[in-house]
């Protein structure tokens, strides 16, 4: 009796920790394939030349970008696990074919500092959101406004091209997406603790990839920015 009883609170047990293994799981994958995608093609002379020299299909890549990244935000609950499971795969490789002029721009030593960096910075996050009990819902609203203040920081400085006005930026960014990694953490934290044991394999697969797809985008922007601060020197 005891034995069953064991059994049963491990099954519960596992549940309960199901989306969130899905979720960073389905995000490590996808961060997988970008930097692979991206590292092959930067390696390609012939495929940089025609993505990058062709504006054709540098604007039907980021549109294809926006597509699919609405489709997964908007849609997935209507998404079979197959389509929802390749939408976000094609996401991932079509980011690794944006990113791979990283590649070109910054020396291999700054990519390494700035994901090592990254890394750091998106686990401490992401922790804090998990284990915090401080509700961080209150932050939306925040980080909101400090994402459209963000955007328009980075247009105006498109327009100037001020290394100083690009530092301060990036320091922003950075900041700004952790937050964001902590206030999507405990999103996915709470939706685990209160939905996780109830769900079926395919909500747990679509619900995965929604919110790996959350966490996958503030690591990258994390990244991005780092990146720029730690190669302001690379040529």
């Amino acid at each position: 009796m005891s034995e069953n009883k064991e059994l049963i609170l491990r099954d519960v047990k596992l549940r309960e920790n199901a989306l969130m293994k899905n979720v960073y799981l389905w995000m490590i994958l996808g961060l997988a394939v970008t930097a692979g995608i991206a590292f092959f093609v930067s390696t390609s002379e012939a495929a940089l030349r025609f993505i990058f020299l062709n504006p054709i299909v540098t604007i039907a890549i980021f549109i294809a970008q926006l597509v699919l990244v609405m489709v997964l935000s908007g849609r997935v609950e209507r998404l079979s696990t197959g389509a929802a499971v390749g939408t976000f795969l094609g996401y991932s490789a079509l980011t690794g074919v944006t990113l791979s002029s990283i590649f070109l721009a910054y020396t291999g030593t700054s990519i390494a500092i700035a994901f090592m960096s990254a890394l750091s910075v998106f686990i401490g996050g992401a922790i804090y959101g998990a284990v915090t009990k401080k509700d961080l819902r209150s932050w939306g609203g925040y980080l909101t406004m400090g994402l459209f203040g963000l955007i328009i920081a980075s247009l105006l400085n498109m327009l100037f091209r001020s290394s100083g006005l690009d530092l301060i930026v990036s320091v922003i960014g950075v900041v700004l997406f952790t937050g964001l990694t902590a206030w999507d953490s405990q999103r996915v934290s709470d939706i685990n603790r209160e939905y996780g044991p109830s769900m079926t394999s395919e909500e747990l697969t679509k619900l995965g990839i929604l919110g790996a797809l959350s966490l996958y985008l503030d690591f990258l922007n994390i990244f991005l920015y780092l990146v720029r601060i730690v190669g302001r020197s690379d040529n």
